[in-house]
């Protein structure tokens, strides 16, 4: 009875150690989300492992974790109220209300704003009021847009890196003015890029044209008409973050559905695949990476790069 004992305690104890071992080997393992479309922009869900490869700094890697079904959401949304947008309000609110009814029961969110200042809901909650309670009742006609501060905030909203995935979709209709205030911070498209990679976060961007209830006069000549036509234009660095950290990039144009934009969001989040490779070194360094598939008439898109975990930690 006494070796039993001991047998069956000492079978506990490897159990243990190969359920650690387990742990550790996929959390180690760097992560990629990769949303797979057809040539009609559709999303294409069905694949199989063997369809994907993954690519470390030109090389083939293993795919050691592969999964297609919805992964859990933290996502933070950072809605640009500043003056320009004061036209597109109910648009905002609208499109809120039809990402928020798209979250599945295990997601969260957090809603936030940028305009004279930047704020962002205390909790991640699924309660749809709470979120819409973030949104602003006017705007503000001289609000400028610090998109940067705001993306860094989104960023900072998650708190300590965690297993789940994280998310950040901004809206905005404008370019980056900078610091709001004399010595503070500027942050740059780089910075967000770099702490997005680090932390590995997707950022979502959705650009639009400006809808000021007031018009915008134009300047005098032909410089005056093109300075107006291109302070319509969203920042083209948000597309940029985008397609760096490997979420999507939507541009808005007058007459364009907005809702449909945050649905098309929603539904790209819940059918993409999680791919999962051993990192081939612990350096530290910023690697390149890249993910195809076997058909070539497939786009795939996913994050570009990441940083390696160091050794011994």
């Amino acid at each position: 009875m006494r070796l039993l004992t001991l047998f069956l305690c000492a079978s506990a104890v490897l159990g243990m150690a190969a359920q650690e071992a387990t742990f550790r080997g996929t959390s180690d393992a760097v992560r990629v989300f990769a949303t797979v479309t057809n040539r009609d922009g559709q999303l294409v869900p069905s694949l199989t492992r063997e369809t994907f490869e993954v690519r470390d700094e030109g090389k083939p890697q293993p795919i050691t974790i592969f999964d297609n079904t919805p992964q859990r959401i933290r996502l933070v949304v950072m809605l640009d109220v500043s003056g320009s947008m004061e036209g597109n309000l109910p648009l905002l609110r609208a499109g809120t209300e039809q990402l928020v009814a798209r979250l599945r029961p295990d997601d969260v969110a957090r809603v936030g704003t940028f305009g004279h200042t930047v704020e962002i809901g205390q909790r991640f909650t699924r309660d749809s009021q709470e979120l819409l309670a973030s949104l602003p009742r006017n705007i503000a006609s001289d609000a400028p847009t610090p998109l940067w501060r705001a993306a860094h905030e989104a960023l900072e909203a998650f708190g300590p890196r965690v297993e789940e995935r994280s998310v950040v979709l901004v809206l905005s209709d404008g370019k980056d003015t900078g610091p709001m205030r004399f010595g503070e911070h500027f942050y740059s498209q780089a910075e967000i890029i770099d702490r997005a990679r680090k932390d590995d976060v997707m950022v979502y961007g959705i650009g639009m044209r400006s809808r000021a209830a007031r018009p915008r006069v134009p300047g005098i000549g032909p410089g005056g008409l093109q300075a107006a036509l291109m302070a319509d234009l969203p920042d083209p660095g948000l597309a940029l973050v985008a397609q760096e950290t490997g979420g999507g990039y939507i541009e808005i144009r007058f007459g364009q559905d907005l809702a449909a934009a945050f649905a098309q969001v929603a539904d790209e989040l819940h059918s993409q695949y999680l791919l999962g490779f051993a990192p081939p070194k612990r350096d530290g360094k910023v690697h390149d990476i890249s993910v195809r598939v076997s058909d070539r008439s497939l786009k795939v898109r996913a994050r570009k790069s990441y940083v390696a975990p160091r050794e011994g930690r």
